[in-house]
């Protein structure tokens, strides 16, 4: 089941705290489209310095390629290890970003899809939202009920209390 990361963007200006509704939810794991599409993944989620960064990193192997002369199988392999690399660290440079940019980490969430993982975190984030609001009052005890032991018939010599063996009998 994927696991999800929860973070609260930085309150507008004006704001106490973040609505709610602009929580971002990430998905830990393989991002096939960062795989295959790097460059238009790293745009459509506004990642522009990790964008940047494959960018020089792709035009200098490219210069240094063609520096080493090397094979076009070569230039192949590192080009889909570096894709490869994005696909499986892509919600690593996302949640990287979100930080830089001043979002806070909330939790972690499981869920079965992302709308599962919203329901399961909002419940939860409502209850502790309600509890922090709340007075906090110590919960009612209810009253003690105490019972005396029972017995049944007189005491007798051979009556043991605990796990010792009986009166009398060998160690």
């Amino acid at each position: 089941m994927p696991t999800y990361t929860v973070h609260e963007p930085p309150p507008r200006q004006g704001e106490a705290a973040s609505d709610p509704e602009r929580f971002l939810f990430v998905r830990d794991g393989f991002y096939f489209w960062a795989l295959v599409l790097a460059p238009l993944w790293l745009l459509l989620h506004r990642l522009w310095l990790a964008l940047t960064i494959y960018v020089v990193v792709n035009v200098v192997l490219g210069v240094g390629f063609a520096l080493l002369h090397l094979s076009a199988t070569a230039q192949v392999f590192v080009g889909l290890l570096i894709a490869l690399a994005i696909g499986f660290e892509a919600a690593t440079i996302w949640r990287w970003t979100l930080s830089r940019r001043g979002w806070n980490t909330l939790g972690l969430v499981v869920g079965e899809d992302a709308e599962m993982a919203e329901r399961r975190f909002y419940a939860e984030w409502a209850k502790e939202r309600n509890k922090r609001v709340a007075p906090a009052q110590p919960p009612a005890l209810p009253e003690p009920h105490y019972s005396a032991p029972v017995r049944r018939g007189p005491p007798s010599g051979n009556d043991v209390i605990g796990l010792f063996p009986e009166p009398g009998a060998q160690r």
